[in-house]
């Protein structure tokens, strides 16, 4: 059996630059959500969002070849070369008809489409960049990584909405099991932080409108009001056990389950019982041929919407127990809501816990909502005795339901 072991991390976040800054951070409990400061969004009603702050593409990317990128790829680009520099994956050491990339993204290139429709309605269609089509289209992520990294087998996109990075990495993850590829290079990254992303989710009414920052962000609290808009990406390399170990990779973690679903009920309420989040959580734990008692940790999607909340505490307990005691956070409560990089960040975040033996705090929870009847983390650097397995769940608009089950590193 084809064991699949992660030897590299990226990340761009509200909370970090780097996936060594931004795993320090998670664990400690920072708070990365603020003002919106990209334009002014009075008019929208909405005040805060996870903007990445003090973001430079000219440090792995260039600033020529950042200008042929969306916001988007180069926050996937920016994570994908940092991830792969980590692992110490290079053309001699690496096939790179061995190497793909599947990436995911729930918009894509929004900045620019927002950017070239306001150019065409104010000057006219002859004004339009004629980059507009290749950097805005969702697959560009992936394109510009493979082009990068001259990866050479697949490289495909995913777009489930806010499952898009952890459904690319459990497609990845699949990819290797299967011995279609040696190396996956897989996440996720999103650029919504402009107006047209604001305004369209302030009019679903599903952006919370709270000018305090410290209380924008609070998932499973009874006075959560909505999500907070984040922004970034993330990438992990993973290797098949033989390939890392051949070429003396250190090895992060293991990911070692992926279950997939569809709720099959709505385009933008998941199902209030949970039935389609939990199947994809039992599948995550049953393929990594573990009980649910030997889960350690939940990284839940916890968006700080009601409707999500509830539904995912249901989930939980339809597959935990009602009591179970299984500790649960939700990272959005300091990095907002990435969209389609939320699962990629997250998975960054979970891997982060198994090695540090802490768990990543639910901050901003003062009054847990008794229709949330689940263990949740409150306290940063809580020490976990015997965190061996982690679950990370993400679950997105038209009932995409995805969940990653993760291990503790160990030669067993």
């Amino acid at each position: 059996m084809t064991r699949v072991v992660i030897t590299g991390m990226g990340a761009v976040t509200p909370i970090g630059n780097d996936a060594k800054t931004f795993s320090e951070n998670v664990l400690a409990g920072k708070l990365g959500i603020d003002e919106i400061t990209k334009f002014d969004a009075t008019e929208t009603g909405v005040h805060v969002a996870g903007e990445v702050k003090d973001f430079d593409v000219k440090e792995r990317i260039g600033k020529k070849s950042g200008r042929r990128m969306d916001l988007f790829s180069q926050y996937a680009v920016h994570s994908a070369l940092e991830a792969a520099e980590q692992a110490g994956i290079t053309e001699e050491n690496t096939d790179p008809y061995e190497l793909g990339v599947i990436y995911g993204s729930g918009i894509g290139g929004l900045t620019t489409i927002q950017e070239q429709v306001i150019k065409m309605h104010d000057k006219g269609p002859q004004r339009v960049s004629p980059m507009f089509v290749p950097t805005s289209i969702v697959n560009m992520a992936a394109g510009n990584i493979s082009i990068r990294l001259n990866a050479k087998n697949i490289s495909t996109s995913i777009v489930t909405a806010c499952s898009s990075g952890t459904n690319a990495i459990g497609e990845a993850y699949h990819h290797i099991k299967a011995g279609r590829a040696q190396v996956m290079i897989t996440g996720g990254s999103e650029a919504s932080v402009n107006e047209i992303g604001i305004a369209g989710f302030a009019a679903l009414t599903a952006l919370t409108t709270e000018e305090d920052k410290e209380k924008a962000s609070i998932p499973f609290d009874v006075n959560r009001s909505g999500f907070v808009m984040g922004e970034g990406g993330a990438t992990l390399i993973l290797e098949s056990l033989e390939h890392a170990q051949a070429r003396g990779a250190e090895i992060l973690g293991e990911i070692v389950g992926y279950g997939t679903t569809s709720d099959a009920y709505h385009m933008t309420s998941p199902n209030p019982s949970g039935e389609g989040a939990s199947r994809a959580m039992s599948q995550a734990i049953a393929e990594a041929g573990i009980t649910p008692a030997q889960v350690g940790y939940i990284n839940a999607h916890g968006t700080a919407t009601q409707s999500n909340d509830s539904s995912e505490a249901h989930a939980i307990n339809r597959v935990f127990g009602p009591d179970s005691q299984v500790p649960v956070s939700s990272t959005k409560s300091m990095t907002g809501h990435l969209l389609g990089a939320a699962g990629a960040i997250e998975a960054v975040a979970t891997i982060a816990a198994l090695r540090a033996g802490t768990l990543p705090p639910n901050i901003g929870l003062t009054n847990q909502d008794p229709e949330c009847t689940v263990n949740v983390v409150t306290k940063a650097h809580e020490p976990q005795a015997d965190l061996e397995y982690a679950i990370s769940n993400s679950f997105g608009f038209g009932g995409h339901n995805a969940v990653l089950t993760f291990k503790k590193w160990s030669e067993e």
